[in-house]
């Protein structure tokens, strides 16, 4: 399937797998290098189907000149994997990640996550300040298993239609799974319908491990204050799974934040506005 970064980087051609540590008998990590430079480590969107790739293609053409890009399927995402886990999946993707710039001999990295991406991005400055530079996020929660919302509606919108997907995951529930991520229905094409529902569905050990599996919530709010890190929250206007308030709720309580609201947006900016995104996160992470 022809989903092709803008200077003809592809999927296939930039896929790596490494056995990492840090995890139970250790585990397959699937992950793309692409690009020289100071390391960035992107970690992908929820839902099912989701990749690194296809969260972030968009961006590596321009990215990958500037950076040595590094992006990681999360756990029982894509081919990392499969692995059980009852514990908060946030914290499991932190360390994972951890695990990979572990085996990559990377001591410090840039981070730049969306949806829980970014959230694994955000524990991982709380629990590997040392291995955070800047960090990229949005689209995110700060508990893991979802907050409160002073505003918007709970469970939203995009949470149903996630849950209505994995239960059953037929290509019209994917189709309507991502229509309602995504603002602009025309980017919900029947490539990336099938694309979705393969990366979804190609593995029963996979799809056994996600259903065994068990993310215990944890509040992360009181640990925000002592995240030292530069953060920059890119979130879309009309994100429809998590409300844009949670970016100014996490802009309340990160000294060094800033955040960038993106109109006619929905839950995948760097797909859906992939020109200001990456205008976003290249000047921030190259200095303003």
């Amino acid at each position: 399937m022809a989903f092709i970064a803008s200077n003809g980087l592809t999927e296939a051609g930039t896929a790596k797998t490494i056995v990492v540590g840090g995890m139970p008998g250790g585990m397959n990590v699937h992950y793309h290098d692409v690009g020289a430079g100071e390391p960035v480590l992107f970690l992908h969107s929820y839902g099912p189907g989701t990749t690194a790739w296809i969260t972030f293609y968009k961006a590596m053409g321009l990215l990958s000149q500037h950076f040595r890009c590094i992006l990681m399927d999360l756990p029982n995402f894509s081919k990392t994997g499969p692995i059980v886990y009852r514990e908060g999946v946030h914290a499991v993707q932190a360390r994972t990640a951890v695990a990979l710039l572990d085996a990559l001999g990377i001591a410090r990295a840039h981070w730049v996550g969306n949806s829980q991406g970014g959230q694994s991005a955000m524990v991982a400055a709380v629990t590997h300040p040392e291995r955070v530079g800047k960090f990229v996020m949005g689209g995110s929660h700060i508990g893991t298993g979802g907050d409160r919302y002073l505003m918007a509606n709970r469970p939203s919108e995009g949470s149903r239609a996630t849950r209505e997907a994995l239960a059953d995951s037929t290509r019209e529930n994917i189709r309507r799974y991502l229509r309602v991520h995504i603002d602009d229905e025309a980017l919900v094409t029947d490539e990336l319908v099938d694309y979705i529902h393969r990366a979804h569905t190609w593995s029963p050990a996979f799809d056994e491990a996600r259903k065994q599996s068990v993310s215990v919530p944890h509040d992360y709010t009181p640990e925000l204050a002592a995240i030292r890190a530069p953060v920059l929250l890119i979130h879309g206007r009309y994100d429809r799974m998590v409300a844009f308030e949670v970016s100014i709720a996490i802009l309340n309580h990160v000294t060094d934040s800033r955040v960038v609201l993106l109109n006619n947006c929905g839950h995948w900016p760097p797909s859906e506005k992939p020109e200001e995104y990456t205008a976003h996160v290249l000047t921030f992470l190259k200095g303003y």
